[in-house]
């Protein structure tokens, strides 16, 4: 997958290294570990809340689909009352 995304963004093995080579200059050894994990946190809470927001999107669908449902049988029903009134008139 890495390589995948490496393909995608166009990127070569040098370059890859010249960029892990300019983040280490930049926030040294030890501060690293600290970044990955606070990018893995973020990356994480993301992917949390677009999981909450496709689950309340479906949970909304579900239930308008419900309610459709259910106003079609209620409408059903009311037709069948009238019908069968219509028919108990006339006999």
């Amino acid at each position: 997958m890495y390589q995948n995304t490496l393909l995608f963004l166009n990127i070569g093995a040098q370059e890859t290294v010249v960029i892990v080579f300019a983040i280490l200059l930049l926030f040294g050894g030890k501060k690293l570990p600290e970044l990955a994990r606070g990018l893995g946190r973020g990356i994480r809470e993301f992917k949390d809340a677009s999981d909450d927001v496709k689950r309340e999107i479906n949970r909304n669908i579900n239930s308008l689909t419900a309610e459709e449902e259910l106003k079609k049988d209620e409408e059903e029903d009311r037709k069948r009352r009238e019908e069968y009134e219509k028919d108990q008139n006339v006999d």
